[in-house]
This record gives structure tokens, sequence and C-alpha cells, in this order.
């Protein structure tokens, strides 16, 4: 019986795969400080959401809505909210998920072991799976950090920078945008 036991336990214990780290899950937005979200970000407040599509795409959205004739896109975008004019930059962020593999660690061992050879499985030791991120930081000429609680601007560009996030998943055809301007 604790042969079974210990023999279902191993088994278990082998076919499982151990995250070392998670890829954040946002459901919709979240404003965060940049250095805390992801190494190498800004200081300032940043709006981070998913981004389910290629790699830069939102490049091109933010190119062909705002018509910069790729001209400081992803750095220094104006924007007009109630009169006041704004700028956004913005960064795309992969932040891997990472999970060590038992069974080809453990099957290396075992080989080396008993022939004394070299790691087979050296490659699959380890897995990554890449989550991308948009992560934008809003300022002005009056104020470094538009995001940042407490803000005067807060509540102004927050609805605008939902929205911008919500037109950008929805649309396929970048060029439709420039009509909606």
């Amino acid at each position: 019986m604790k042969q079974t036991l210990l023999a279902i336990f191993v088994l278990i214990f082998l076919s499982s795969c151990i995250p070392i780290r998670i890829a954040p899950n946002i459901k919709d937005y979240k404003l965060t400080r940049g250095k805390r979200f992801k190494k190498g970000l800004p200081k300032k407040t940043i709006f981070v959401f998913e981004d389910p599509k290629n790699a830069n795409e939102f490049y091109e959205y933010i190119n062909t809505k705002f018509q910069l004739n790729d001209y400081y896109v992803d750095v220094q975008v104006p924007f007009l909210v109630d009169g006041q004019t704004f700028y956004f930059s913005f960064y795309e962020v992969e932040i891997p998920t990472k999970t060590i593999n038992l069974i080809p660690l453990a099957l290396d061992v075992a080989l080396n072991r008993a022939a004394d050879t070299e790691p087979i499985f050296e490659d699959a030791h380890t897995s990554r799976i890449g989550n991308w991120y948009i992560a934008a930081e809003v300022f002005s000429d009056s104020e470094k950090d538009c995001l940042l609680e407490g803000s005067v601007s807060r509540e102004i560009v927050l609805p605008y920078l939902r929205e911008l996030k919500t037109e950008y998943l929805a649309t396929d055809n970048y060029n439709e945008v420039v009509f909606k301007n």
C-alpha cells in the first residue's frame, strides 16, 4: 500500500511543472508604477493592458490614428481632452511565464547516472510562454505624471485611455480610425 502511494506521488510530482514566474493576468487595465510592473519602465504611474495582437500592432495603430508618419510614434504623442493638450508615451512589454519541467530534468539525471551521458533534454528543462502588454504614461506641460493618484488630470485622461484601448482592440483596419478622428 505504501509503495503504491509513493509511486502515485512520484508520478504526480514528475508530471508537474513548477512555476518560477507567472505573468500577471489583467482583465481590463491596471494602473501601477512602471518600475514595479517591469524593470526598465519609468517610475511614473502607467496604464497597462494585455495586448493579444501581433508585435508592433499598437505602434501601427497610433501611427495611423494620429497621422504621425513614423515620427515620434512611441514618444510624446499629443492628444487633446477638454481643450487641454496631453502627451503619452507607450512601451510594448513582454513578461514571460517561466516553469521548470520535472520529467525532462529527471530523465537527464537518470541517463547521466546510468550511462554517464550529456543531458539530452536540456532545452526542455524550462519553458517560457510570453505575455505581451502595452504600458502607457501620460504627461503634460504642467504635470509630469497625469495618472498619479490625486493628480488633477487623472479623471480627464483615464476615460480617454480606456477608449483608446477599446478602439485599438476592436479595430482590424487602422485606416478606418483616421475617418473616426
